[in-house]
């Protein structure tokens, strides 16, 4: 499966449209790195990537399942440690309005790493890239 986005940024520092298909979304850097905070930084989009995913997986298996379960919360911290060429996702996953037992619990636990973002980040990454 292939995607694409098409990021532009114009001069106004770092106000960047992305658009992927028929959507459109705003990135910007804080207003301490000089822009003007006006959407997502990069680092805030990649770990959104992996939150957004990672819910979206678990309700998929948890309807299949037919398991009452009101909401799924993930939360995600990226740090980068570009000296190190390191980075550690944390993620945090809650559930509310539900009485998941501890076997289920372990199951969504591999259902969550089996999402495809996080299949991605923990895979072997090539980045190719060409100017035209």
């Amino acid at each position: 499966m292939a995607v694409t986005v098409k990021a532009s940024l114009g001069k106004e520092k770092y106000y960047t449209e992305v658009v992927a298909g028929e959507n459109t979304l705003i990135t910007d850097e804080p207003v301490d790195k000089g822009g003007q905070n006006k959407g997502f930084n990069p680092f805030e989009i990649l770990a959104t990537s992996l939150a957004s995913c990672t819910a979206a997986t678990l309700r998929m298996y948890i309807e299949r399942k037919e398991w009452n379960v009101e909401k799924i919360n993930v939360e995600v911290e990226l740090e980068n440690f570009p000296l190190t060429k390191r980075a550690v996702f944390k993620r945090d996953i809650t559930f509310e309005g539900t009485d998941l037992d501890e076997e289920q619990l372990k199951r969504l636990h591999t259902i969550a790493d089996a999402c495809p973002v996080h299949k991605i980040l923990t895979n072997d990454i090539e980045i190719l890239t060409k100017f035209s």
